[in-house]
């Protein structure tokens, strides 16, 4: 009999929003060969609403996967998810509430990933912050299986906790270097020079603001690619700065070929991301050889392997980026890339998965 395991949590595939809803698309792909997989979406959020992703079939609750309906969301796919499945993942913290109702069955069938320690992120207010750390708190406390996607965030919920969790990470081999088209260098002229790339969602805790203004006060262009539009921190920071001459914004991008394409011919990639654990983005720039600039954050160090470049203020990004013509080493980002290599492919993290999810199964659900 197959097993059938339940990924809830995300906003649903195909992935247009973030990280978990990429780890869910590749864990979609690899596990449903092997394990009958489903995915919970929301189809207030998803336009497509397809029944099936990859061999996984798509199970829809009609609820925004965001904002305080996202909490609701989050326990009605996580309580369906348990009735209907051996094995459930959890991604994120909006179900933290109902942890604490599992019964001793679903604890034991139930695994955890609440990716970084999101309640540090200051996008959120004083009193959300506080929510999210309790949550993260009542899951952890009441599961018996967390993982944990960079050594710091293990040794966090170690220090915290007392709970060892499974150290499992990204992947990021789906990103692939490929030339510049005529068609996009002709869409964006600012391609045909160097230029400095960063691909983020436009919020604080990615330092956003603190880039653009280094960037601003240099020579070299800089294209940023997110989701201008999608708050109010996004459209004023847009407003601000896009009528700087060497600073390009572009809304996000959802086509990995032309993703892909812009990125991959940067002279620089710049990774802004300060809070959460191993960050996708920067694992598949990793992936990509690109000279790469990260926020001094802990996390992102590890990430690289110590071997990137780093910056903790806008000074210092400034002299990193006026420096860059001689402190530009090809060696060391063909390091960073074996490392990515060997560390950051999605076989590899679906295969740890996997193992994790027949030792749930077989210790506890059969």
């Amino acid at each position: 009999m197959s097993i059938r395991l339940a990924i809830a949590g995300v906003e649903g595939l195909p992935n247009r929003y973030g990280g978990f809803e990429t780890l869910a698309g590749y864990l979609a792909e690899y596990l449903s060969k092997e394990i009958e997989t489903t995915v919970y979406c929301s189809s207030v959020d998803i336009v497509t609403r397809a029944s099936t992703y990859k061999d996984a079939h798509l199970k829809y609750i009609h609820l925004s996967s965001h904002g305080l309906q996202g909490v609701l969301y989050d326990i009605f796919s996580l309580h369906d998810a348990l009735k209907k499945n051996d094995v459930v993942l959890f991604l994120g913290f909006g179900a933290g509430i109902y942890f604490p109702f599992l019964s001793k069955k679903n604890k034991s069938k139930l695994i955890l990933n609440f990716g970084g320690l999101d309640w540090q992120r200051s996008k959120w207010k004083a009193i959300t912050r506080k929510v999210i750390k309790y949550f993260e708190s009542l899951m952890v406390q009441n599961v018996n299986w967390v993982i944990a996607d960079n050594k710091k965030i293990a040794d966090y919920i170690l220090a915290t906790y007392q709970k060892h969790p499974i150290e499992i990470s990204y992947g990021g081999d789906q990103a692939f270097s490929i030339e510049l088209s005529n068609e996009i260098k002709e869409k964006h002229p600012f391609l045909n020079k160097p230029y400095a790339c960063a691909v983020c969602r436009i919020q604080p805790d990615n330092n956003v603001e603190m880039i653009l203004k280094a960037f601003s006060k240099t020579n070299f262009s800089l294209v940023m690619i997110g989701n201008w539009e999608s708050s109010s921190y996004g459209r004023k920071i847009k407003q601000t700065y896009s009528h700087i001459q060497n600073l390009y914004l572009l809304d996000a991008i959802y086509d990995s070929t032309n993703l892909n394409m812009i990125r991959s011919n940067c002279s620089i990639y710049v990774h802004g991301h300060s809070a959460g654990g191993t960050n996708p983005s920067l694992i598949e720039a990793m992936h990509l050889g690109l000279n790469i600039f990260a926020y001094q954050s802990g996390y992102n160090e590890i990430t690289t392997n110590h071997m990137a470049n780093y910056f903790s203020s806008e000074e210092e990004l400034i002299q990193l980026i006026e420096n860059s013509a001689f402190g530009y080493s090809q060696g060391t980002a063909n390091k960073i890339k074996q490392f990515a290599v060997e560390n950051y492919t999605w076989n590899k993290v679906a295969e740890s998965y996997k193992k994790l999810i027949f030792k749930v199964y077989n210790q506890h659900v059969r």
